[in-house]
C-alpha cells in the first residue's frame, strides 16, 4: 500500500491537536508514571508551547488517501546539531502492524534532507517496546537512557 504525508491546514490541526495532547498524556500516565491529572498539564502546555514553533510540521499519514495516523515533527537543536525532531506519530489501532509508521518514518526523513538537515531525533518511554523495536529497525539509537525507581 502506498503511504504518503499530507500536510494539514489551521482548520485540520485545530481538529488533530486535541488528538495529539489525548494520546501524549495517555503515554505519559501508561509508560511515564505520570497521574493522569498531571499527565494531562504537562500534555498541555507542551503541545501549546511547541506549536508556537514555526518549523513544526503536523501531517496527516495516508495509505491509499485514507488517514490511517499523525506525524508531528520540528527542527529544534539537539547536541551539535540542528535536527528533525519527531514530536509525535501515532498510527490508528486497527491498522497497526501494516508498515504505515515505517513508511511514514521514512517520509519524515526525505522531510529533513528537504529542509538540509542532517540527523532526525525523538524521545520515546522505555515500556513503548514496539516503538522502541521499530526505531531500531530503522537505525535510530539510544543516546540516553533515564531511569529512576520509586519508593514507597
Amino acid at each position: 500500500m502506498s503511504v504518503t504525508l499530507r500536510s494539514v491546514g489551521a482548520d485540520e490541526a485545530a481538529e488533530l491537536i486535541p488528538e495529539v495532547e489525548r494520546g501524549y498524556a495517555l503515554e505519559m500516565e501508561q509508560y511515564g508514571g505520570f497521574t493522569r491529572d498531571a499527565a494531562r498539564r504537562k500534555a498541555a502546555r507542551d503541545t501549546a508551547e511547541l506549536l508556537v514553533d514555526q518549523t513544526a510540521s503536523l501531517f496527516v499519514i495516508e495509505a491509499e488517501s485514507e488517514r490511517v495516523g499523525h506525524l508531528w515533527v520540528g527542527e529544534r537543536e539537539a547536541g551539535d546539531a540542528r535536527v528533525l525532531w519527531i514530536y509525535d506519530i501515532f498510527v490508528d489501532e486497527a491498522v497497526r502492524r501494516r508498515g504505515f509508521g515505517r513508511d511514514a518514518l521514512l517520509l519524515a526523513e526525505e522531510e529533513a534532507r528537504r529542509r538540509g538537515l542532517p540527523r532526525m531525533g525523538l524521545n520515546v518511554f522505555g515500556g513503548n517496546e514496539g516503538a522502541r523495536r521499530l526505531y531500531r529497525s530503522l537505525g535510530y539509537g539510544e543516546v540516553a537512557v533515564v531511569m529512576r525507581k520509586d519508593l514507597e
